[in-house]
């Protein structure tokens, strides 16, 4: 397994128009990006902490996977994501330790990505992303 660094930090919130303020004006970051993933129906919000980003989660619809951990566990931390080299590959080496993924094969995320997760019930709790750079 090859992971790189944190690639972020998924933080679940009711409103990116209420969280956005708190971590530019009392925190003193700068929100660089907003973006819609249609496919998991949920907007975010990008923020930089030295090489590690913050990715602010709002739910555009209850049903979707977000709205449904707001609805069960409130706001809060939604997830760890892992930059990895060879995300398919490490897919297939996590599966065969016995690890249950989420998604099978990488799908697209948000800023290009291709990401994958694991279930938190095999990674003590922690929903888990694995996300890797598409080669250009």
């Amino acid at each position: 397994m090859k992971i790189t660094h944190i690639e972020h930090l998924g933080i679940a919130v009711k409103s990116l128009e209420e969280a956005i303020p708190f971590y530019e004006e009392v925190l003193g970051l700068k929100c660089y990006a907003i973006e819609e993933v249609a496919e998991q129906k949920v907007k975010t919000a990008f923020f930089m902490v030295g090489q590690t980003k913050i990715e602010l989660l709002e739910s555009t619809d209850p049903e979707g996977p977000v709205g449904k951990f707001i609805e069960k566990r409130g706001e809060g931390v939604h997830h760890l994501a892992f930059a990895v080299e060879g995300l398919q590959e490490n897919l297939n080496y996590l599966e065969g330790k016995g690890v249950r993924l989420i998604n099978k094969t990488p799908r697209k995320g948000a800023e290009g990505l291709n990401i994958a997760f694991l279930h938190p019930k095999s990674t003590f709790g922690v929903l888990t992303e694995l996300c890797e750079k598409p080669k250009q």
